[in-house]
């Protein structure tokens, strides 16, 4: 029934078939894929830690913190950071970085939240929408967000 150009005409399109059906599986594992580093904050936590609340309903909250800091007053950093790669076997490239810091009095009461990232390449407070002025946290901050990019 089929002649000899029959026989090869379907195998070359079942060839072909074959050929377009391996390269979509092997592409689809290629496109673009974003990793969270680090600590995820939950939904509505920072609205479950209000001013004066203890150290200690801190950590139930928000859990460890990532470090500590002792200069000037107790201070837990919780750090995060996101990053995507377009193609699998291509470097990650960073997409935003996250502290949040939530600062303790001699207490040990909730004085002040934070949530620092990078905004227009400097370190800026998404809750008081303010960049931090020089001194200490500064420079532990800075300290953070090299330590996240490495």
């Amino acid at each position: 029934m089929w002649g000899i150009g029959g026989q090869s005409a379907g195998r070359s399109r079942a060839a072909a078939c074959v050929a377009i059906l391996l390269l979509g599986l092997s592409l689809g594992g290629c496109f673009e894929e974003t990793f969270q580093r680090g600590y995820v904050l939950p939904d509505g936590a920072l609205e479950q830690i209000p001013l004066g609340a203890s150290q200690e309903q801190v950590l139930i909250v928000l859990g460890t913190p990532s470090t500590v800091a002792t200069v000037s007053g107790e201070a837990f950093y919780y750090i995060s950071e996101r990053a995507e790669r377009p193609i699998s076997f291509m470097p990650t490239r960073i997409t935003d970085q996250r502290v949040i810091a939530v600062y303790f009095d001699k207490n040990r009461r909730v004085r002040k939240l934070a949530e620092y990232g990078l905004k227009d390449g400097k370190i800026f407070d998404f809750i008081s929408q303010t960049t931090p002025t020089s001194g200490a946290d500064q420079s532990v901050l800075g300290v953070l967000f090299h330590m996240v990019k490495s």
